[in-house]
């Protein structure tokens, strides 16, 4: 058995004071789904007295002009991270490791777990990719040798729980964690027409061109409906050329990059929130809309249908169908009884993603992996 240095203590009783985490993740900015939770996390644990110490996989270069040598960029982020990883394996307990697909996790998550193993240091992966079937058809054998080494696989959706339990690896649920004294309900006053908001970075994963081709569909109903983009990323430009041969750039608001504090208000200004992505997990912006009483129009993919249900806490479409999604839009703004329901209900269903709620999960865990049978 690990000695757990514990001095006695439980890590589920009421203080924590000598449970020592490294927290691997990354931080904003930018301000991404995982980077907002792995933030959030640090400072929850903090609350409860627990000793976090947070090793970023994004880091910024150093030197800064490193990041424009694309070929070898990646070097001058990779032996910093290792080294992080190394000395702080030499005084946290636990290694709580937020690992996604692709490239991240193997310049990532899959270092972390290894050289927690070579420190004999317990080491917990919270899987959050939304992408992770296709990641686990390609790279099983890979991501099981290093999952072998792991001490527990944590994910926050029973769509992720049963995305794994197809490849044989065993998960436990944990999930994503909301702020309900930041993200609140807190009705403004109606705008001149429907306001729409996407909070999704621009990138193709999310399709917010969808969101566009929908948005001039409900224009030609409610012409002084508005749009809202909330995010950065590569695709902007090309976006806002669609917003332009759509004829909709005048009711189209591309914010770029939002913090986590400024994007409350964002949902409270809106009317119902539009989620386009492709794949996903759970996404954090249904659970920020939910909590801020704000009806969701999301399509039908991945963990999305774990998270809301259709027609009681949100209206799920197809992905890549503007007509569709359209449709659900109008329907909200045609029912207002409808809109009312999911409001409700979906203030109702957050509850249970608070930190009072997940914190006997995750406190679970690392006991669990603190002290192996």
């Amino acid at each position: 058995m690990r000695d757990t240095g514990m001095d006695g203590q439980s890590c589920g009783g009421a203080t924590h004071n000598s449970l020592k985490i490294g927290l691997v993740g990354p931080l904003p900015p930018p301000s991404g789904g995982m980077a907002n939770q792995t933030l959030q996390l640090a400072s929850l644990l903090r609350s409860e007295g627990v000793d976090v110490e947070t090793i970023q996989v994004n880091a910024p270069y150093k030197p800064a002009w490193a990041a424009r040598l694309k070929g070898v960029r990646a070097l001058f982020r990779m032996l910093p991270y290792l080294g992080a990883l190394w000395s702080a394996a030499g005084r946290v307990q636990v290694f709580h490791v937020m690992a996604n697909s692709g490239w991240s996790w193997h310049l990532f998550a899959a270092p972390a777990i290894w050289i927690a193993r070579l420190r004999g240091k317990p080491v917990v992966i919270n899987y959050r990719g939304g992408e992770a079937d296709a990641f686990l058809s390609r790279s099983r054998r890979a991501v099981g040798a290093s999952l072998a080494r792991a001490d527990a696989l944590i994910v926050p959706s029973g769509f992720l729980e049963a995305v794994f339990g197809k490849y044989g690896f065993a998960a436990r649920v944990v999930p994503n964690i909301i702020n309900l004294e930041r993200f609140s309900h807190a009705p403004a006053a109606a705008g001149a027409g429907p306001r729409l908001l996407v909070a999704r970075n621009l990138e193709p994963i999310y399709d917010n061109a969808t969101a566009l081709r929908a948005f001039a569909l409900v224009r030609a109903v409610h012409p002084l409906a508005s749009l809202v983009i909330a995010g950065s990323g590569p695709q902007r430009a090309e976006l806002e050329a669609l917003a332009r041969e759509l004829g909709v750039a005048d009711g189209v608001t591309f914010t770029g990059r939002v913090d986590n504090h400024a994007m409350a208000q964002l949902y409270r200004n809106a009317d119902m929130m539009l989620n386009c992505s492709l794949v996903d997990n759970m996404p954090n912006s249904v659970l920020e809309s939910l909590a801020c009483g704000v009806p969701v129009v999301s399509t039908n993919v991945g963990g999305v249908p774990y998270l809301v249900e259709d027609g009681r806490t949100a209206l799920l479409v197809p992905a890549a169908a503007p007509e569709q999604m359209a449709q659900a839009v109008l329907r909200l703004c045609a029912e207002p009884a409808l809109a009312a329901s999911l409001r409700e209900a979906g203030l109702r269903q957050v509850q249970q993603y608070t930190w009072h709620n997940v914190r006997p999960r995750l406190l679970d865990v690392y006991r669990s992996v603190m002290s192996p049978t």
